[in-house]
């Protein structure tokens, strides 16, 4: 007989019995075996330990802890945990660390939350949680039918606050035009009824978003813009004790509106700018320069305010203007001004906004206009750094996301700075048309000579006229006489008074010191009386003066020849009333026969009209 092992041994000739750690290959076994089954168990005890059964737990006596008195030990779920005092730091759980998404969905789930202990059998509380998870999953409307029925059933239960609020947001998740409309009366509603709620801000704030979500792009309809810039602003005016990160979402979403409405204003400048209109394009300019600080094109809208003044300046050196001291003086003081404030606007480009892309735009037109170029202070170079560093870059996606869903552009919006909450008085077209008015004005009140100054012991001014003397012969100098209704035909050669033409002079004096006012009655002949070949003498009144004035009226001063009368109309029958024409001589008691149609001169419905070649031939038959 042979034993197990020479069986084994055998079966298996090949292996090398001096190799083996154990002496027989039936102990190998037994030990890959037991050590199969160590690894099992711990696997299994790690596994209990991870997830411990509550009801293991509770199922746990005293009597469990103590070891049997064989000296055996008995590992339970419970008994390996609390055994385990001090995590081992070899442990893979002992080193996992929470991620920022896994921290954050948990500060979701328990911030300022009131509510997190309360029990989830209460009748009011399921209706919430059913509601929640309809909303998640997109039934809206199922979800509103809950909140509702929890709203009219449990008036005063703790979750009629965020009822309120959860109908509002599902109008606001569901979208269109309608439900957004809607989302907005619940969300004001919420402010109305729990100002002081932590979410009132909140529900301020989705306001502002349900505006930003129907913004429109510059040139189209900015009336979202302006109501989704006011909720913003209300939002961190009224609750200034908002959570911070709500804030500054609300202020980035402010910066992105003022993004739009300032590219609206540059691009209604940019038009008038095209068709010469200098006071409405500095109007929108000067506008977006004092609403919007932090708009991406700022250093272009400085650059081409510049211009307009510059064009404006350019404007009266090219002016043609007669030789006139006091003219030619205000046109050299108009260019100089505007001169100067077109380089002011270059200077802000240069000082203010030294990291922006087109500073150097504005160097050179200073270097243009042969003027110093000033430098930014440190302080100056960093704020523009750090505002242009803020801005976002155009990418792919960005630019698809414009294209196809037909967005404003808000990409190169400011990141940082703080957006005026208030905005200044605008620049309007006729202001600036005034302040040109003014300049104007003022420049030709500096190049006018100084007025005369009074004589000495006189009581009136040197200006003043002194009183007209007695008579007209003691005058030095006997002044123009002016032209007379008379005269003015004779000015430039015309024929002269007729002879028969008598004319009566009248003066009419109020005083030594007020002037004459001549009167002259003028006598005009029928003109029949006037011989054709009789001279003309010399008029009676005092000879005309040429004191530059034109001839007025025609040269011709013939008489117009008499309206002459039209002929009176032929008589016309009267068809209606069966007048009898004219030269027709008819019987007593006979009937007066109608005239025959005439398809020439008489039109009727009765009558057929002409059809086939007779249409096309247009003489009489004969």
């Amino acid at each position: 007989m042979h034993g197990p092992d020479e069986v084994l041994t055998s079966v298996i000739p090949s292996i090398d019995r001096t190799q083996n750690f154990f002496p027989t290959l039936r102990s190998s076994l037994l030990a890959g075996a037991a050590v199969a089954a160590l690894l099992a168990t711990s696997l299994t005890l790690r596994a209990q330990t991870t997830t411990p059964d509550p009801a293991a737990q509770q199922t746990t006596t005293p009597a469990a802890t103590t070891p049997p008195p064989d000296g055996t030990i008995t590992a339970t779920p419970s008994q390996y945990k609390r055994g385990k005092k001090k995590a081992d730091p070899s442990d893979d759980q002992a080193k996992a660390v929470p991620t920022k998404d896994t921290k954050k969905a948990i500060k979701k789930n328990t911030k300022a939350d009131a509510l997190i202990g309360v029990d989830a059998k209460l009748p009011d509380k399921q209706l919430y949680d059913k509601a929640m998870i309809s909303v998640n999953k997109g039934h809206f409307d199922v979800a509103r039918l809950d909140l509702q029925t929890m709203l009219n059933t449990y008036p005063e239960s703790q979750y009629q606050m965020r009822a309120k609020l959860a109908i509002a947001d599902s109008w606001y998740k569901e979208g269109g035009t309608a439900a957004l409309t809607q989302a907005e009366q619940e969300y004001r509603d919420f402010t109305i009824f729990f100002p002081n709620a932590p979410e009132a801000a909140e529900a301020q704030m989705r306001i502002g978003d349900i505006y930003f979500r129907q913004m429109d792009k510059p040139d189209r309809d900015y009336s979202k813009a302006v109501h989704a810039q006011e909720e913003y602003r209300r939002m961190l005016t009224d609750y200034p004790n908002a959570p911070a990160e709500l804030t500054t979402q609300a202020k980035q979403r402010l910066r992105e509106v003022q993004e739009v409405m300032a590219t609206r204003e540059s691009e209604i400048a940019s038009y008038y700018g095209s068709k010469l209109n200098y006071a409405a394009e500095i109007a929108r300019l000067q506008t977006v320069a004092d609403t919007y600080p932090l708009y991406s094109h700022m250093d272009d809208t400085l650059i081409a305010l510049g211009d307009a003044y510059e064009s404006q300046a350019r404007y009266w050196k090219n002016l043609k203007v007669s030789n006139n001291a006091i003219a030619e003086s205000a046109r050299a003081r108009l260019e100089q001004l505007y001169d100067g404030m077109a380089a002011d606007e270059y200077r802000k480009v240069v000082l203010l906004h030294a990291a922006a892309p087109h500073v150097e735009d504005a160097r050179d037109r200073l270097s243009a206009m042969n003027l110093p170029i000033p430098e930014p202070t440190k302080e100056q170079m960093a704020a523009s750094v750090a505002l242009e560093n803020s801005r976002s870059n155009y990418t792919i996606s960005n630019r698809l996301k414009l294209l196809i869903l037909h967005q404003p552009d808000t990409v190169l919006a400011a990141g940082s700075g703080e957006p005026p909450l208030v905005d200044p008085a605008k620049t309007i077209a006729p202001t600036v048309v005034q302040s040109e008015e003014a300049n104007l004005k003022n420049a030709l009140a500096a190049a006018a000579p100084p007025a005369a100054p009074p004589v000495p012991g006189s009581s009136t001014p040197a200006s003043t006229p002194t009183s007209e003397p007695a008579t007209p012969a003691a005058a030095p100098a006997a002044p123009a006489a002016p032209l007379a209704f008379q005269d003015v035909g004779t000015a430039e050669g015309a024929p002269a008074t007729p002879a028969n033409l008598t004319t009566s002079p009248m003066t009419a004096t109020s005083g030594a010191n007020s002037a004459g006012v001549g009167i002259e009655i003028v006598n005009h002949p029928a003109p029949e009386a006037v011989p054709a070949t009789t001279p003309a003498p010399a008029p009676t009144t005092s000879p005309a003066v040429d004191n530059g004035l034109k001839a007025v009226g025609p040269v011709d001063a013939k008489p117009l020849p008499a309206v002459e009368k039209p002929a009176p109309a032929p008589d016309r029958p009267n068809e209606i009333t069966g007048a009898t024409p004219a030269g027709q001589v008819v019987a007593p008691g006979a009937k007066v026969s109608k005239p025959a149609f005439d398809k020439k001169d008489e039109s009727s419905s009765k009558h057929k009209k002409k059809k086939g070649i007779k249409k096309l031939d247009p003489l009489p038959p004969l």
